[in-house]
């Protein structure tokens, strides 16, 4: 029996997240909070670390300080058995420049491939939530013969300009005949014509061929350096690119109703949909799966707590996450996600809002279709997300849904 292959994870999570702005403006993207206890980069490695890749690297870049700190202190793994997850900066090993795309990122950093010398890579992105079985990718990726493969996930074909569309050969549905970048006339697939295969950013490649691919991109003056928009369609004019459609993947625990969930948080209106989707009584995505859990930090703290506040009034949690160290004292909660360290005063009001750790809800507060970052405080009687004229006064962030974000440690006054 032939030794199974070698395999090797490489996570991107240099991207700077504009559209993700102002939860961005001190952090990377893979940082981002999520969920209450999670960071996004969260679900990436999880995926990995489950479908037993134990040598993972996480390529970082901008403003990556607390997304260095959080893998450093999340994800140690037993030096004895030669596993690790590890952050490795942009180095310039190739000239005084940063990465100017994804595949550049890769071609700046074959010295871990060198060094690691496996059969085959695995090159996810740190900022989409989902879960993934690798292991099974892995297996329709070796049984093909492609040189590349990339997952793909059904989208309703309304979306196809949304995304990268894998258009498939209508004889082997398992090979990518093009690959269309946000297309404006997409053709659903033959066996679902309302829906596309989108890609999911994830691929899979056999070592030498990425390494021939990401050097000879790296020769190109026109090239973007990007993976889905430059290395794909290399492997795709060669005839070796596969497509591994998500919905052939089963993971332990799933349900039909979360089986095949995927969510690109790139937006501020998807980052809060995102939330929504997991706090229903029966959850689009099941954060509760333990049979494939999301691991993140252990943070040493209390149990959340609801209490009366100081005049007798009790509050209420109704369709909600709360997460350890907070407290709520006579706090109506309502469809919302509260982060670690949470305080909400008397007769506070907190509905349809995400708030990250340590913030503060003053008594008799009100927060509304809000994202609220860590450390802001609302003095007793202040509102977000109630009065948008005021909101927009205060250089708050409204989306054109109505989604008030307030950046890290703002104070609001009333």
């Amino acid at each position: 029996m032939p030794a199974a292959p070698k395999v090797f994870g490489i996570i991107l999570a240099g991207g700077e997240g504009k559209r993700l702005m102002p939860l961005t403006a001190d952090r990377a993207k893979p940082a981002v909070p999520f969920g209450g206890q999670y960071r996004l980069i969260d679900f990436a490695i999880s995926n990995l670390i489950n479908s037993g890749l134990r040598q993972i690297v996480v390529l970082t870049q901008y403003k990556s300080h607390s997304l260095d700190r959080h893998i450093s202190q999340t994800w140690r793994m037993s030096a004895l058995l030669d596993s690790y997850v590890t952050s490795v900066p942009a180095q310039q090993r190739l000239g005084k420049r940063w990465f100017s795309g994804s595949a550049d990122a890769i071609l700046q950093s074959l010295n871990l491939i060198n060094d690691e010398q496996p059969d085959i890579v695995v090159v996810i992105g740190a900022d989409h939530v989902y879960r993934m079985d690798f292991r099974q990718m892995l297996a329709a990726h070796i049984e093909s013969g492609a040189r590349a493969t990339v997952a793909g996930i059904r989208q309703p074909i309304s979306l196809a300009n949304q995304f990268g569309v894998i258009d498939v050969e209508s004889e082997d549905p398992m090979r990518i005949r093009e690959f269309l970048e946000k297309p404006q006339n997409a053709v659903g697939l033959a066996d679902a014509p309302h829906q596309v295969l989108a890609s999911m950013g994830n691929y899979i490649f056999d070592t030498d061929a990425l390494i021939e691919a990401v050097e000879s991109d790296g020769e190109l003056p026109t090239s973007n350096h990007d993976m889905g928009g430059d290395i794909i369609p290399y492997f795709v004019g060669r005839g070796e690119a596969g497509v591994y459609d998500m919905n052939r993947n089963d993971v332990p625990g799933s349900t039909d109703r979360d089986r095949y969930y995927w969510r690109d948080v790139g937006t501020i209106d998807s980052f809060f949909d995102a939330h929504r989707d997991l706090i229903s009584t029966l959850p689009v995505f099941n954060l509760y799966n333990m049979d494939w859990p999301i691991h993140s930090q252990s943070v040493n703290s209390p149990p959340a707590k609801f209490v009366r506040d100081s005049v007798g009034r009790i509050g209420n949690a109704i369709d909600s996450i709360v997460s350890l160290g907070s407290v709520l004292s006579g706090t109506h909660l309502e469809r919302s996600v509260v982060g670690p360290w949470t305080l909400a005063g008397g007769g506070s009001t907190i509905t349809d809002s995400v708030l990250f750790d340590h913030v503060q809800v003053g008594a008799g507060a009100r927060v509304h279709r809000a994202i609220l970052d860590k450390n802001v405080v609302l003095d007793d009687g202040a509102t977000v997300g109630v009065d948008r004229e005021k909101d927009l006064a205060r250089g708050f962030t409204i989306t054109d849904s109505g989604i008030t974000v307030v950046g890290k440690g703002f104070r609001v006054e009333r």
